[in-house]
């Protein structure tokens, strides 16, 4: 199967060498050329433009940071709609706006091309040892035929993949592990101001918790950053606060009352404001810690 593959950051690179590792015939386009060198040394073939890519692939993977850069990879001059072809299928790895994953699934059927929402999660560690988790969404007359042509590619990047729906429930499905991750996130973070605050030692308050019902993955990661205040990135904040001005975008769209998240969402803004963009989320700790020192 001819794979193409756009979007060679730390993740989306990490995906790639795994299904060139698979045995795929890769073909691989970057704004950057340079992105793309350790994969053409290793067997793969470079590509002049996102058109040139969809020519000659039979499915399409993209893993880029906004709406705007999907929609005109897909839609936008030399993009990949130009180069369509009978079956051609357009994978976005992406976290995205619904409402933008519906639209190009649409402008896409009106030529006979589909196009699957599969936003991932796990991070780069899990990308890179292919045990991300993939939720997507897709035409739903075609669901049987989408299953069965994406689960080799799905089986050498994921540990699971779950169809949620129709077109764009990909992305809601990511917008819902993306609320309940940073909000634990956040807890975390208060619960760390308020042991400190009443003189204990957050190790052993962090020790004692993750054996209890309070024990998760976020504790155990996000906490232990935390405790040695190591808020260089893991995923950098700023993507998680795109996906919240995404949720709280659609859930405005669907009139849903979101009180958590938007409380979330205003310190994630907070964050921005100090600086902490290119840090980890786990740096939420700060924005509290600068509360307390004001208060």
């Amino acid at each position: 199967m001819r794979i193409g593959f756009i979007g060679l950051g730390s993740m989306g690179l990490a995906m790639a060498e795994n299904l060139l590792r698979g045995g795929f015939d890769l073909h691989v386009w970057a704004r950057r050329v340079a992105s793309t060198n350790s994969l053409v040394e290793r067997g793969a073939t470079r590509c002049d433009s996102p058109a040139a890519l969809a020519q000659a692939c039979d499915i399409v993977c993209t893993n880029v940071t906004s709406s705007d850069d999907v929609e005109t990879l897909a839609l936008g001059v030399n993009g990949l709609l130009e180069g369509r072809h009978a079956n051609l299928l357009h994978v976005d790895f992406s976290t995205i706006a619904p409402t933008v994953a519906r639209e190009i699934a649409k402008a896409y059927a009106v030529h006979g091309v589909d196009f699957v929402d599969a936003p991932v999660s796990g991070g780069v560690n899990a990308a890179r040892a292919a045990n991300l988790a993939i939720m997507w969404g897709g035409n739903a007359r075609h669901a049987d035929a989408l299953t069965l042509r994406l689960t080799p590619v799905f089986d050498c990047i994921g540990k699971t993949a779950v169809c949620v729906g129709d077109s764009g429930a990909g992305q809601v499905a990511k917008a819902c592990n993306q609320m309940v991750m940073v909000a634990a996130i956040e807890a975390v973070a208060e619960a760390a101001c308020l042991a400190r605050a009443s003189g204990l030692d957050f190790a052993k308050v962090y020790q004692a918790i993750s054996a209890g019902s309070a024990a998760s993955r976020v504790m155990e990661v996000f906490g232990e950053r935390m405790l040695k205040r190591d808020f260089a990135a893991g995923v950098e904040a700023r993507l998680h606060h795109k996906d919240f001005g995404l949720l709280l975008e659609e859930a405005v769209r669907l009139g849903v009352s979101l009180p958590i998240a938007a409380s979330v969402g205003q310190q994630l803004n907070a964050l921005m404001a100090q600086g902490g963009a290119k840090g980890d989320t786990s740096a939420l700790l700060t924005v509290l810690e600068r509360v307390s020192r004001q208060s």
